[in-house]
């Protein structure tokens, strides 16, 4: 039996249109959901990373273990 490892991994969380939160998680492809609160969107993403990872090869999910940090910017520009 393998032993689990906990990653941790970047969630981005915008509100719609319809006030609900839609979440992806950036480093897995198609990796997206969304819920009426937050609360339920983050329990959603959740879920749906686990699934993710469970068809992304292993060569992807140990990349994901190295990765020690991430940081979220913001850049302003003209439109």
């Amino acid at each position: 039996m393998v032993e689990a490892k906990k990653v941790h991994l970047p969630v981005l969380v915008e509100k719609d249109e319809d006030g609900f939160f839609v979440v992806e998680c950036p480093l897995l492809h198609g990796c997206y959901t969304q819920g009426k609160t937050l609360d339920e969107a983050l329990k959603n993403i959740h879920e749906v990373i686990e699934l993710c990872l469970e068809e992304q090869k292993e060569e992807i999910v140990e990349q994901l273990d190295t990765i020690r940090e991430f940081s979220y910017h913001v850049v302003s520009v003209e439109i």
